[in-house]
Order: C-alpha cells, then sequence, then structure tokens
C-alpha cells in the first residue's frame, strides 16, 4: 500500500478541532459537487468523510490487487488518476473452453470522485481487478465495515453502490423535465397506465340498434363515440361523431339503418396497463381519436384524443392527421417545425428518449407517406407497382431531428429486361419524392443513398442479388459503402418480395462467417473515446477544441455492434435497443449486459436530443458535436459510463471474431 497520509477519524484532541473541522469541511464541499454525494444528506456525506483516511500513492504503484485477498477497504480518488485492469472472464463466442479469450482485458481510467472497488466490496470477495495510479494520486480510504455501515444509512448511496452510473439515469430524466417544463410547463406523464385514465362506463349499444337512437345516446351522454359490442361485451365496432361528419356529407345517411351499417369495425385497443404513450403512438399510426380499452377480451373502457389530450399540451395525433392531409411540401415543411415543439413538450413530460425517437420515425413515416401521395398526384401512375423502403435510422426508428433521407424502391420484375424498363418507368417518380422530401425537411443524403440512385431502386432478384454479392465478397470499402442498407424497413407500398428479401438477407449473413468477420471490423472503424476517455489533469475532462461527436464516436458503435451480432444470430429486429435485449433472450450477451448497453444508449439519445433542442431554441443549427467539459457533473459521470460500455461491446466484437 502507499504511504499514508493524515488520519481524519474525528477523534483527535482539542488543539485541532478548527484544523480538521476545515478540513472536513473542504472534503464535504468537494464531495457534493458529485453524484451521488450531492443527493446525500449533509450528516450522512460527514459520517462517510469522517470514516475516511487520505493516503498518497505515487505513479505507478500498485492500490489493489486479486492477489490482496477478501477486499478490506473502499477508496475513493481526491486527486489524480488510476487505472483499472482485470482479465476479461465471459463466455462470449471465440472464447476458449474456459470461457475467457487469451490475453484479452478490460482496462479503463478513474478519475477524481470515482471510487473503487464496489461489487467485492459488497460481495466480500477479492477484486477481480488491478487498480494502479497512473499519476501521483490521493485516495480517500475507508475500511469495509464502514462502508457497509454508511451504505445501510444512505439510500442514494445505496443505489449508486449497487447499480453503478445507471443509478442516477432517473435523476437525470428528473432534472431533464424539470428544465424543460420550465418552458413547456407542468402536464401529463405519459407512462401513466390507461387504467387510470380511460372512461369507465363507455357508452355501448349493439350492432342492431338504430343509428338515430346511437347519436341520441352520444349526444345525451356527451361523448364523441359509441362502442358496438356484442353479447359478451366484446367491441366488434366504433361509431365517432367523425364517422357520423362522414355519412352526412356522403348525402346517403339514413337513420333507421342499424349502426353496423356504418360502424368502424374491428376497432383498435389497448389493454388497461398499456401506457399514454402507447396509445398516442396507436393514436398518430392510424390517426384515429378513439381507443378501446379491453381487457380478457371485454370492453373496460374507452380512451379518447380529447382525454389525453386535455391533461398536456403535445398534439401529437392532430399533428400526424395534419401531415396526412398536407396539400404541399411548404405545409409539411411547417408542420416538421411544429414537430420540434412535440419534442420538447415530450421530454418536459418525462418521454424516454427511445420512445421520442419512434415518435419522430412516425411523424417522419407520415410526412414521407404524404409526399408519394402528392407526387403520385402530380406525375401520374407509373405503372409499376413499387414499394419505398427505410434505411439506416430511419430502418431502426431511431431518428433525431437531424436526420436526413435513407431511402431505396423495391419492384417485381420477371427478367432483367423487365427490371431496366421497371426501374426507367420509376425514376422520375423516385427523383420527385426525394426532392420533395428535401423540401420539407428532410435533406438529401450526401452519400445518395436514395431512391432516384438506380443503384438503390430494383426488382425483388437484384436486390437479393445485390445482398448476395456483398455477403459473397465482403471487402471492408464496399460494406462501408452498402452496410447502412441492412437496417431496412418496408416504409410504404405492398410487399412486393419484401418479406421474402428479409429472410433471405438473414440466412446469408447467419450461414457466412466470412462476412460476419469483414462486417465486425467495418463496426470498429468508430471508436468511442476509450482508455483515457478524457483527459483527466486536475479534475478537467478535456476533449479538445472540436470536442468529440455523438453520433459516431458515441451512438454508432452501440448500432454497428448491436447489428453486427443480430444479423450473426438470425435476428429481424432492426432497432438498437430491441436487437441488444433480443441478443440476450438468446443468451449471445447476459441480460445484465444487454440492459447495461441499453441503459447507456438511452443516456446517449437522450443527451443528443437534448443538445439539439438546446441548438434549435437558440436558434442554431442543429450538431452532433459536443464538449464534455461543458457537461455538469452528472452528465460527464453517466456519460463516461455509458462511452466505457459502448468500449466493452466494442471487445465482445473484437474476441468473438478474433480481431
Amino acid at each position: 500500500m502507499g504511504s499514508g497520509g493524515g488520519v481524519m477519524t474525528g477523534r483527535l484532541d482539542a488543539a485541532g478541532t478548527d484544523a480538521v473541522n476545515q478540513n472536513v469541511q473542504g472534503l464535504m464541499g468537494f464531495l457534493r459537487e458529485y453524484p451521488p454525494f450531492n443527493l446525500m444528506e449533509p450528516p450522512q456525506v460527514r459520517r462517510l468523510v469522517e470514516r475516511m483516511r487520505l493516503r498518497f500513492y505515487e505513479a505507478g504503484q500498485e492500490i489493489a490487487s486479486p492477489g490482496d485477498g477478501p477486499a478490506g477497504a473502499w477508496y475513493l480518488i481526491r486527486q489524480g488518476a488510476v487505472e483499472g485492469r482485470r482479465p476479461r472472464a465471459q463466455a462470449w463466442p471465440g472464447a476458449d473452453a474456459e470461457g475467457s479469450v487469451a490475453g484479452a482485458d478490460d482496462s479503463f481510467t478513474l478519475g477524481p470522485a470515482d471510487a473503487f472497488p464496489m461489487a467485492a466490496l459488497l460481495e466480500d470477495r477479492p477484486t477481480r481487478t488491478r487498480y494502479r495510479a497512473l499519476q501521483d494520486t490521493f485516495c480517500l480510504q475507508m475500511d469495509r465495515a464502514d462502508f457497509i455501515e454508511i451504505l445501510e444509512q444512505s439510500e442514494p448511496f445505496r443505489a449508486f453502490a449497487l447499480r453503478g452510473a445507471s443509478s442516477l439515469l432517473g435523476r437525470l430524466h428528473q432534472r431533464t423535465r424539470q428544465e424543460a417544463a420550465a418552458v413547456q410547463g407542468e402536464g401529463y406523464v405519459f407512462d401513466q397506465p390507461l387504467a387510470s385514465i380511460m372512461a369507465r362506463d363507455p357508452v355501448t349499444c349493439t350492432p342492431g340498434l338504430p343509428l338515430s337512437q346511437a347519436v341520441r345516446r352520444m349526444h345525451e351522454r356527451r361523448v364523441g363515440s359509441i362502442v358496438v359490442t356484442d353479447e359478451g361485451l366484446r367491441p366488434v365496432g366504433i361509431f365517432t361523431l367523425r364517422d357520423l361528419r362522414r355519412e352526412v356529407a356522403g348525402a346517403a345517411i339514413r337513420l333507421d339503418a342499424p349502426i353496423e351499417t356504418v360502424m368502424t369495425r374491428a376497432p383498435m385497443g389497448l389493454p388497461p396497463d398499456a401506457t399514454a404513450f402507447e396509445a398516442l403512438l396507436l393514436m398518430a399510426r392510424h390517426r384515429i381519436g378513439h381507443l378501446c380499452v379491453v381487457q380478457a377480451g371485454a370492453l373496460a373502457g374507452v380512451v379518447s384524443e380529447r382525454d389525453l389530450f386535455a391533461l398536456q399540451r403535445v398534439g401529437i395525433v392532430h399533428l400526424a392527421r395534419a401531415m396526412r392531409q398536407a396539400e404541399d411540401t411548404e405545409a409539411l415543411r411547417a408542420l416538421r417545425v411544429d414537430l420540434s415543439r412535440t419534442v420538447a413538450g415530450m421530454l418536459a413530460h418525462g418521454v424516454d428518449a427511445l420512445q421520442v425517437l419512434r415518435l419522430i420515425a412516425q411523424m417522419n413515416d407520415h410526412a414521407t407517406h404524404r409526399v408519394i401521395e402528392l407526387a403520385l398526384r402530380d406525375l401520374g401512375d407509373p405503372g409499376v407497382p413499387f414499394s419505398w423502403l427505410a434505411f439506416g435510422s430511419e430502418g431502426r426508428r431511431e431518428q433525431t431531428l437531424l436526420t436526413d433521407q435513407d431511402n431505396g424502391m423495391l419492384f417485381q420484375a420477371t427478367s432483367d429486361a423487365e427490371a431496366r424498363d421497371g426501374r426507367e418507368a420509376l425514376r422520375p417518380l423516385a427523383e420527385e419524392i426525394n426532392r420533395m422530401l428535401d423540401r420539407c425537411g428532410l435533406p438529401l443524403c450526401r452519400g445518395n443513398v436514395m431512391a432516384g440512385n438506380p443503384a438503390l431502386r430494383l426488382s425483388a432478384q437484384e436486390w437479393e442479388r445485390w445482398f448476395a454479392e456483398i455477403i459473397r465478397q465482403p471487402t471492408p470499402e464496399h460494406i462501408l459503402q452498402a452496410v447502412i442498407c441492412f437496417d431496412l424497413r418496408l416504409l410504404w407500398g405492398q410487399d412486393n418480395g419484401f418479406g421474402a428479401l428479409s429472410r433471405f438477407l438473414l440466412d446469408q449473413v447467419a450461414d457466412n462467417p466470412q462476412f460476419q468477420r469483414v462486417l465486425a471490423e467495418t463496426a470498429l472503424r468508430n471508436q468511442p473515446p476509450s482508455g483515457g476517455l478524457f483527459e483527466i489533469a486536475g479534475g478537467a475532462w478535456r476533449t479538445g477544441a472540436e470536442g468529440f461527436d455523438l453520433k459516431t464516436q458515441a451512438l454508432t458503435p452501440f448500432v454497428d455492434a448491436a447489428r453486427v451480432l443480430a444479423l450473426s444470430s438470425g435476428i429481424a429486429e432492426t432497432s438498437t435497443a430491441g436487437r441488444l435485449r433480443a441478443l440476450a433472450g438468446r443468451g449471445v450477451l447476459s441480460a445484465r449486459d444487454a440492459d447495461a448497453y441499453v441503459e447507456s444508449y438511452r443516456y446517449l439519445q437522450l443527451l443528443r436530443l437534448r443538445r439539439h433542442q438546446a441548438q434549435i431554441h437558440a436558434g442554431e443549427a442543429a450538431s452532433n458535436r459536443i464538449q464534455a467539459g461543458s457537461l455538469n457533473t452528472l452528465d460527464r459521470r453517466i456519460l463516461r459510463e455509458a462511452l466505457r460500455q459502448a468500449a466493452d461491446l466494442q471487445k465482445l466484437l473484437r474476441y468473438s471474431y478474433r480481431l
């Protein structure tokens, strides 16, 4: 162990009381700048400090190691930097019979206010990590017995010790809500279950009730819908004021007709434990204003758009409807400005970052649907039935407000000549759709990954040949250009062979280890700041004058690694979080690791959304670059943990494919 410093136990003589108190107060002030200590009660922080001893370690000196036996002390860095290094022991693909990879280990850097070894102390075992000072370092040391006592007394300290940086995410989301709500106003919590919102005594009727009586019931109860049920109270249809307006406008209304002749059959429904956000998404996707709440097949209640929006200010369904009815690209562009305000409102109401991304993608889907309809109206039917494909972040439903186009076209052809003719027939329409999307705020792709590019306007057989060629003869350069197309989704149109293409792609990748290896090599091109992560000098974090790119250096490592592992495992899911969870279900990842990766990815997306919102609010161009030194201590701590998780996931790729 290193040479000792001053012992601070509070049991000193009266002559040194003032000096000790001054030192204790200084250390308390230092700790309360960092989470979780800033969440602890001041007396708890004082007790923690008073149980500590200050120790000095020279650069290169070992502080704790597996050979020391069961961990007997907890260390917190006061000044300097410490490297942690341990062998990787996990049953990964490519591991030996013992479940470890020869010569491979994890290393990470800890700085001021970081502590170690948490897990070893909690489990009363030797640490699996070797800790050494990277530079002259001062650590605050506390015996295990005192550590356990503080653990039992302080809930924030206990949560952090048990769950690490992920325990701070709730606090971060709370602060994000508070900051956004200062502008947006307090309102509705999106994770509230429908059971707490729904009308529990909905207006119902049988299929044979005359329309006039059904409308009278709606009027008497002052509601906008009536649910048509069978003998078992199972909803078979729904009739709304919107349906009534449609019937009146059609001038063929018969008030004595049974309601089953005019109702909307098979109404949309969700269970009572579904969240308000799920209801909002379903309403937005289908542009409807009422949902049945169904339990065990029977009607339990009804939730309307008004029920949801009376409690908050985010008009998601209204926005979706407006997009699908827009008359031109200028109207769509204005509505996408409204989408920015909607996103701000959702953050204010505490919506999960990954749900916000899904919402943005859903709205962009609506905009794309409308653009295709407008282009067909202006140019006419090209005579070739086609499907519109989404790639990249759009294919994964992970778009932010800073996004561009990644799309293609799929159609059927029985020969190469017919495919050439179809490709040319679709060219004017594809180019016009790309131009219109650009005008409404979805910029052209600088890499030309768009349907206007003839290489991405292919028949089903050509798409299969294109993917097969890449998989059979993979080169890093070829894959780097095409990898975005491996996150594909049918966005508009009939199937036209899309389902068969997706299955073909999964089968081809799963059967080709060489392609998987090259795909993994390509995924490792975007590295998170690792090892030193950020240079820690006197507690200051520096990432250079330009900062670092949240997309390429933080989010892309998760996206690319999840893609490789999911495709190799035959997983059809395209979203990054969905892929990681599916990999845990297949046993490729442990549930604990998958949760850590998803939480880290969620935090990075939240940080990116907050960054974009702040820039838009300030009238600046949205950018993915960020200066870590400009972040507060809570963000910095979670950011560093998230980037460590990204590096950890990339190590899995290296070990799996011997890279």
